[in-house]
């Protein structure tokens, strides 16, 4: 074996993800769960920070615990942060500049990249768990410039999927939340014919981005594609230097 350098107290992890205080189920899909990524990930929860205090309070309070739980991810090997919360957005500069590692706060900073891919006239939709107070700071913070071009849809209204997640139940009825995702999805694409592709700003509704496709029929990014893409910045995928063709050579 060759002479290897170290330097890191965790080889093979290079994703950290800051997590909030909650306890609500978080099934497969989930950030939370780690068995949604198909590469290993560092978790660091971050103590008092509830969904309530972020989404619905000002998590600038919080961002010194933020930057505090970022840069031990660091220390533990991490090359890269993500957060498991699209409102962090408004903490993007902050932890960014505070830690040695590209931050990726939020998948609303998809929004700018995704409006690249449309045509003229076409807008991005950003489905939200809380419409009531995702603000033009947030979508700022997340390098959004035409804020009246990207219209907002919640799942504020609905059976269970804000209520339970942002009041920390134990326990949730996913089919519920499931029901109302595409309740939102309906109401995007009947509302506004222009939309070109739907945004998810929330982490927990990767498990539903396949129903809101579905429904819509429109392209759907979340944390999901935000972070798979991330990461293949952080640990670019190895190919063999070779033409794997059993018929190469014979002619």
């Amino acid at each position: 074996m060759a002479t290897e350098f170290g330097g890191k107290s965790v080889y093979g992890a290079v994703l950290g993800i800051l997590m909030l205080e909650a306890r609500f189920p978080r099934i497969y899909g989930d950030i939370g769960n780690a068995t949604t990524w198909p590469f290993p990930v560092q978790y660091r929860v971050v103590k008092g920070a509830s969904p309530d205090k972020v989404v619905r309070q000002d998590p600038m309070l919080l961002v010194d615990d933020f930057i505090a739980a970022a840069n031990e991810l660091v220390e533990s090997g991490c090359d890269g942060i993500t957060t498991n919360c699209g409102f962090l957005a408004l903490t993007q500069d902050r932890i960014a500049k505070a830690v040695p590692v590209p931050v990726a706060t939020s998948s609303l900073m998809q929004i700018p990249m995704v409006q690249a891919l449309m045509g003229p006239g076409k807008k991005v939709a950003v489905l939200t768990i809380s419409k009531n107070t995702l603000t033009p700071a947030h979508m700022k913070a997340a390098g959004v410039s035409k804020l009246d071009e990207v219209p907002i849809f919640g799942t504020d209204g609905g059976r269970a999927f804000t209520r339970c997640i942002l009041d920390d139940h134990a326990e949730i009825d996913f089919d519920a939340c499931r029901q109302d995702m595409i309740d939102a999805a309906r109401e995007i694409v009947e509302t506004d014919r222009d939309i070109g592709a739907i945004v998810l700003e929330c982490t927990n509704m990767v498990p539903y981005a396949r129903d809101v496709r579905k429904v819509t029929g429109l392209p759907v990014y979340s944390i999901y594609s935000f972070v798979n893409w991330f990461h293949q910045g952080l640990m670019p995928q190895r190919f063999p230097l070779e033409l794997d063709d059993p018929r190469a050579g014979l002619f």
